[in-house]
């Protein structure tokens, strides 16, 4: 039987290009090599496109001295990507795409668009899903005409920095501190911080102005760090409920990939029905963005009232060996291998009812 050609892609631009190999390693690996032939291509930090021969070349973190260069060609009639190695260049025909770019230019749409116009079958969600979710002042738009409780904000755009003074008195007109800073469209925690004081705010503003024009203040919100996968298309399903036990005073990139003590639970007891209305809200949130394949969806459980407040939402979910996303469905039975198929058959039956 035929195999089919699959094209896996991983690294990209954004701040989260280490994590997004991370990510790949676990997905080549977990690929049936029965059913598919499988060609791998690394986006560098500064957007060249790589062919990579072999998945320990991702781990040794040395893909990016690849000799052919690769371009992901947006013809519908001839669907595939282009290997040119020096004066040859031949097309490698894609029946289908797992991207694992996370971030920017990868998990905002960016790397959907060029899918739609080549007629590429692909995981994951489609264009406006991506958009909307990589843009936490957007999603928050969302959430809030659903009705589910997040945590208050206020927006500042990167300009309204320069009269510090102006913009440190918007804060704190609608919020007390402590507050979250974060860039709105970004991934990974970067650029998040909390800010205690007027002094540690001014800094925290600078450090997400460095990934985003767009910034967002939140209130702290002191609680349980909950998350839930969601996994399907026209029905989709959420998980089990996952807690995140952090080594660090709050969630942030050192504490997700750099520190051993911080560690992840299944079914966590909760109180009451948190546990249903969490995994009832993250199927909600997921179809009003118009979800579709999977997507992680968190929450906090507020120490002080019980109740549960929304987050964020990731819709393209780490894939490492300590990611919450697969962690969570293989709680539940699914193993990773099973997982990455299921998101391979719903490419296919979402570019079939298209």
């Amino acid at each position: 039987m035929e195999k089919t050609r699959l094209l896996i892609l991983f690294g990209g631009q954004s701040e989260e290009h280490e994590v997004s190999c991370r990510s790949a390693v676990t997905v080549i690996r977990a690929v049936d090599q029965e059913k598919y032939e499988m060609l791998l291509v690394g986006v560098t930090k500064e957007g060249h496109w790589v062919k990579t021969d072999d998945v320990s070349q991702i781990e040794k973190d040395c893909w990016q001295k690849g000799k052919v260069s690769a371009v992901l060609s947006p013809d519908a009639v001839n669907r595939g990507v282009w290997l040119m190695d020096g004066k040859k260049t031949e097309l490698w025909p894609v029946d289908a795409a797992f991207s694992v770019l996370h971030g920017r230019l990868g998990e905002d749409g960016s790397i959907q668009g060029i899918f739609e116009l080549a007629r590429i079958p692909y995981v994951g969600c489609g264009i406006l899903s991506p958009a909307l979710a990589m843009d936490k002042i957007y999603t928050k738009k969302i959430v809030e005409s659903l009705g589910i409780r997040q945590a208050k904000y206020v927006v500042l755009r990167k300009r309204e920095l320069a009269d510090r003074e102006k913009a440190a008195g918007l804060v704190e007109e609608h919020l007390s501190y402590p507050v979250f800073v974060k860039p709105s469209c970004s991934g990974s925690s970067r650029g998040v911080s909390q800010a205690k004081n007027r002094g540690e705010l001014w800094d925290s503003l600078a450090s997400a102005a460095r990934y985003d024009s767009k910034i967002l203040v939140e209130e702290t919100i002191v609680g349980r760090e909950l998350e839930c996968a969601v996994l399907g298309g026209d029905d989709p399903r959420a998980s089990g409920v996952g807690e995140i036990l952090s080594a660090a005073d709050f969630y942030d990139y050192d504490a997700k990939y750099n520190n051993p003590q911080s560690r992840t639970a299944a079914d966590p007891e909760l109180p009451g029905d948190a546990a249903g209305e969490i995994r009832r809200d993250a199927v909600e949130i997921f179809q009003a963005i118009d979800g579709w394949g999977m997507a992680r969806v968190d929450f906090f459980l507020e120490e002080k009232t019980g109740e549960v407040v929304f987050n964020e939402m990731n819709t393209i979910p780490g894939f490492t060996s300590i990611s919450m996303y697969p962690f969570l469905w293989e709680s539940r039975g699914l193993s990773v291998e099973n997982l990455v198929e299921r998101l391979i058959r719903l490419a296919f039956v979402r570019e079939k009812e298209r």
